[in-house]
């Protein structure tokens, strides 16, 4: 079997672990990491920490993040969104690494591993899980597949905010303790904002592809100097959010703990406003970078402050 070169320059065969790794595409797993630490602060200062829940719910995000990648390698390949002028790192079905038919049978398993860890969770929180579970899976799969692809008119960003933000924080909060309240709302916002900003780095570098292909993204229907406000405004959110918990608790760590990963946000912005194509691929890597290290700050914020 003849292997196939990646974006990364290394040569994979078909098949094997390596290819399936291309397809869960292991380091965009801190953005289902990230709210579930804060989620798990939230429910600390709550009053309800639990290991196993968090656990769990630490599991169930990290498989439905996995499920989107899948689904998303699928689907933009079946639907010609994908193709040979690719710029982004290697997609795992579109390259020949999985067959449609594989990435299809191991989305199958991961959403049923998806439905495993959150029946503990369900079982032990009640219906409001279930709802926020199978939301979730649809969300994941919908994005690039049925009949209105979200991500194909606009509303990836939207729903990246929403799903990253407040359904997965508030509903690990929830999940943990048993409660939710304005505390847990105001938090995630900053996580939407910061994981909806991976999604700009693509749109911004895939703009050209995905309006040839029919692609609708906000990068394309309004084009680059809105991505860079955007950008811009979805920093401003996730570090203008931690100001309720100096306003309304007078409590400085949840605001400046997450501070600190500020000088990761400024070169962030400033590479964004340069670079351009191929280039941006890095950039991903940046908005990752600033997501888990501020999560982790806010995390132990909240945790201490108490």
């Amino acid at each position: 079997m003849t292997g196939i070169a990646s974006s990364s320059g290394s040569t994979i065969e078909p098949g094997s672990l390596g290819a399936w790794l291309v397809g869960i595409r292991p380091k965009t797993l801190p953005a289902a990491v990230a709210p579930v630490l804060v989620g798990a602060a939230l429910a600390l200062r709550a009053g309800g920490f639990e290991t196993t829940p968090v656990v769990f719910a630490m599991i169930g995000a990290l498989l439905l993040q996995i499920a989107s990648n899948l689904a998303n390698d699928l689907f933009d390949f079946e639907q010609g969104k994908d193709t040979i002028e690719r710029l982004g790192p290697t997609r795992a079905v579109q390259s020949g690494l999985l067959s449609p038919r594989q990435a299809r049978q191991g989305l199958v398993l991961v959403l049923l591993g998806c439905l495993v860890s959150g029946s503990y969770l369900v079982g032990r929180s009640g219906w409001p899980l279930l709802a926020i579970g199978l939301a979730s899976m649809t969300a994941a799969v919908a994005y690039t597949a049925g009949p209105y692809p979200l991500g194909y008119h606009g509303l990836g960003d939207v729903f990246v905010f929403v799903f990253f933000g407040p359904v997965a924080v508030v509903g690990t909060a929830f999940a943990v303790s048993g409660t939710s309240n304005v505390e847990a709302y105001w938090a995630s916002l900053s996580l939407g904002a910061l994981t909806t900003n991976i999604l700009v780095v693509n749109n911004l570098r895939d703009r050209d592809e995905d309006s040839r292909t029919g692609k609708r993204t906000l990068a394309v229907r309004f084009g680059e100097r809105f991505c860079m406000w955007q950008g811009m405004l979805l920093i401003f959110v996730a570090y203008a959010a931690p100001l309720y918990f100096l306003v309304a608790r007078r409590q400085f760590l949840p605001l400046l703990l997450p501070a600190l990963s500020f000088p990761l946000a400024y070169n962030w912005l400033k590479r964004l406003g340069v670079l351009r194509g191929r280039s941006l691929n890095a950039m991903l890597g940046g908005a990752s970078r600033l997501l888990i290290t501020f999560a982790i700050l806010f995390a132990i914020g909240l945790g201490i402050a108490r």
